[in-house]
């Protein structure tokens, strides 16, 4: 892992030696690569080969940077990358308990009316006819059989919820009544006929449709499905997930000691992809292996695979080698976003995609919300956020032609950017609530920029990570 900068400048992987140096030589900015991204191709192929004369002295950074994927359009290619797979997932039957945060694979229909008998609305007293009425000795409780009817100028006392006797006319509140002193009921202010019952089928008949299929599971939906009789309900599955850290420098526990480094993103991206509604089957510490590696992705019975680290060109970064081994579609190879620059998406068969995230901790950050965020969204099935932007209190400076991914803070109605933002760091996103999009070229103190929220700065923690 390379080190990271610290506040907010351009820092190694923003800006490399060879463009700094086109930078300061030339005196303006390096042209913004033209040309869209094409369609996805086989790990196998590699890169494309140059036709002009300029092209053949590229770089091989160069050359990858040229021919990588503009941020904006790198969401939408993993976001309909899963989309054709969520529709052959076979939906599931999940207890109420298991549901919170699932989509809903079948309409909700009533299988009872809501009420279903007519209950009391508050506590007090169920009269019958005019008053005053003689009180019954017994009451009515929430949960007892069926009441004897009234006759008219009885009452009996009744709970909230309880089953309303036949020939009921009102519920008298408990504050709206008096007794005198013959144990007689007497009304301390004017009644209206049905006040305070809740009839039979107020708020739904049996049959009635309560919600549509795609709705999210939220914990109000759980409360309706109980109220509405059921056990269960048909969803579309969590995305199943295997992660893989890949580095032969990590350590699982301890302090960084011997030129090795404490693993950050073992522990930090299990629960963030769980928090993105993935179920997270598997986290295993391969090093660099490439035989390991091989292994593990062509056994994964994943949705989604996650690798960390060795997706550039070095000597142990056997991702790509591997991915043209098993030959995998390549549908991202490379994010014109800092950090996060090397994050790679693939097809690794027809039912199974594979992120690779760059090893650096902040930009594995980027790559996760910039390629499995959408990805998995799109195979659970769950609405896209409503974009939403705020206007930046300071001046953010920008990469000369990609995306920036900033940490910020959200005060009032403006977001302030973060420091220790460079690739390597997570001291700034641990204090962040969302990531800011700083187009290339920076953004200036007052300029909205669009806002990516963290999923813990949206609800509860202990929410997020169940």
């Amino acid at each position: 892992m390379t080190p990271g900068g610290t506040g907010q400048g351009l820092d190694a992987e923003d800006l490399d030696v060879e463009e700094a140096l086109a930078l300061v030589k030339d005196g303006n900015s390096p042209a913004r690569p033209t040309g869209a991204h094409g369609p996805g191709r086989r790990a196998s192929e590699g890169a494309s080969p140059s036709r002009t004369p300029e092209a053949g002295h590229r770089s091989a950074a160069q050359e990858h940077r040229h021919r990588a994927t503009p941020w904006p359009e790198a969401r939408t290619i993993a976001a309909r990358a899963a989309r054709s797979r969520a529709a052959r997932r076979a939906p599931v039957s999940v207890t109420l308990g298991d549901a919170l945060g699932l989509v809903l694979a079948a309409p909700l229909t009533a299988l009872t009316d809501l009420p279903s008998f007519d209950t009391s609305a508050m506590d007090g007293w169920a009269v019958a006819g005019p008053g005053p009425w003689h009180v019954r000795d017994e009451g009515v409780l929430a949960g007892s059989a069926a009441p004897a009817p009234l006759a008219d100028g009885e009452a009996v006392r009744i709970a909230t919820g309880a089953r309303i006797p036949p020939d009921t006319t009102a519920v008298l509140r408990s504050e709206h009544g008096r007794t005198d002193d013959n144990g007689r009921l007497h009304p301390t202010r004017e009644m209206q006929h049905g006040q305070d019952i809740r009839p039979r089928g107020q708020e739904c008949r049996s049959g009635d449709q309560l919600l549509l299929a795609g709705a999210v599971v939220t914990p109000a939906v759980l409360g309706l499905a109980a109220a509405a009789g059921y056990d269960t309900l048909t969803a579309v599955p969590r995305p199943r997930v295997e992660v893989f850290v890949l580095g032969d420098e990590l350590l699982a526990e301890g302090r960084p000691r011997d030129g090795l480094i404490r693993d950050a993103l073992g522990p930090m991206l299990p629960p963030w992809l769980r928090a993105l509604g993935a179920d997270v089957i598997a986290v295993r510490r391969l090093g660099d292996d490439a035989k390991a590696l091989h292994k593990a992705v062509t056994g994964s019975g994943a949705d989604l695979i996650v690798t960390t680290g060795g997706t550039a060109a070095g000597p142990v970064d056997h991702v790509h080698p591997v991915l043209r081994r098993i030959d995998a579609e390549l549908l991202v190879d490379g994010v014109k976003v800092r950090p996060g620059h090397p994050m790679l998406l693939a097809r690794t068969k027809d039912d199974q995609h594979l992120v690779g995230l760059p090893g650096n901790p902040l930009a594995a950050v980027s790559g996760l919300l910039t390629l499995a965020e959408p990805l998995l969204r799109a195979l659970a099935a769950r609405p896209a956020p409503e974009p939403y932007a705020l206007p930046l209190r300071d001046t953010v400076h920008g990469h000369p032609y990609d995306t920036r991914l900033v940490p910020v803070s959200l005060r009032g109605d403006h977001a302030v950017a973060l420091h220790y933002n460079g690739p390597a760091m997570l001291r700034g996103i641990a204090a962040a609530d969302a990531l800011a999009v700083v187009p290339p070229g920076g953004a200036r103190a007052g300029q909205e920029a669009e806002l990516l929220d963290l999923p813990w700065a949206t609800a509860g923690v202990g929410a997020c990570f169940t």
